[in-house]
């Protein structure tokens, strides 16, 4: 029952907007233009956001490092930074990076127990609009010679 009236006040909630096309002048055009520009928010820009390695021999441990700019108005807050596997160790900064500052989340990679093409995401969580930045580190891991 809680779940009918929580879709129900849902529903009402969107079909009573005003989703239907509105005419828009020039004033208008320059009120949202500044509103985009003059947020408040930190924004994370970053020189790149993907790493090839190249090729390395198994068992061999590599790093990079992701250089960053606080682009933003306000400070810059790294919440979190995960890989998609225990191989994969990022390291950020904990805290706050003011705007103009820089910052650095270094990637550290093991390539034990692996081999061929390997492809990585970090995901970096902040007080960021979107929340989620997405870094990529790629290697190709060749097998030990015995």
């Amino acid at each position: 029952m809680k779940n009918i009236i929580t879709l129900l006040v849902l529903v009402a909630l969107f079909t009573a907007c005003d989703n239907g096309p509105k005419e828009v002048n020039s004033l208008d055009t320059a009120v949202l233009e500044t509103d985009n520009n003059n947020t408040n928010e930190p924004k994370m820009s970053f020189s790149q956001s993907q790493w090839d390695f190249g090729t390395i021999t198994e068992g061999e441990r590599v790093e990079h490092t992701f250089k960053f700019v606080n682009d933003g108005k306000s400070d810059l807050v790294i919440s979190s930074a995960t890989a998609s596997c225990g191989c994969t160790i990022p390291n950020w900064p904990k805290e706050p990076i003011a705007p103009g500052e820089k910052g650095e989340i270094k990637v550290e990679f093991n390539s034990a127990g692996k081999s061929d093409m390997v492809n990585k995401d970090i995901t970096i969580l902040a007080n960021t609009n979107p929340v989620k930045t997405i870094l990529q580190i790629k290697v190709f891991v060749k097998k030990k010679e015995q």
